[in-house]
């Protein structure tokens, strides 16, 4: 069994700051790419952030320079640091990994069960 936990959504005002973090567990081979989504009310689920086990990282480009992913690969988490934020960054925020399970040759994706972000005065 593998599950992705996310924590420190919550409510903040504009121009302020989260950390976001995501935690695997369970029996885990190898994890791979590894991302953050959102889904803002009445709108599809869309990629924030993402980076692969090399380090290579891609962003939306309404969050560059604002928001920094990183990763973790001892502790199996990631992170994604949110600056500067705006009401339009106003979503759920779901963890999503590729990766391989103990005993088995294929690779899996995985969500979080997402965590709530609200930017208001």
């Amino acid at each position: 069994q593998v599950q992705l936990v996310e924590s420190g959504g919550g409510l903040v005002q504009p121009g302020g700051s989260l950390r976001l973090s995501c935690a695997a567990s369970g029996s885990i081979l190898s994890i791979y790419a590894v991302g953050w989504y959102r889904q803002a009310p009445r709108k599809q689920r869309e990629l924030v952030a993402a980076v692969n086990r090399g380090g290579n990282i891609n962003y939306a480009d309404s969050v560059k320079g604002r928001f920094t992913i990183s990763r973790d690969n001892a502790k199996n988490t990631v992170y994604l640091q949110m600056n500067s934020l705006k009401s339009e960054d106003t979503a759920v925020y779901y963890c999503n990994a590729d990766l391989k399970r103990e005993g088995s040759p294929y690779t899996y994706k995985y969500w979080g069960q997402g965590t709530q972000v609200t930017v208001s005065s």
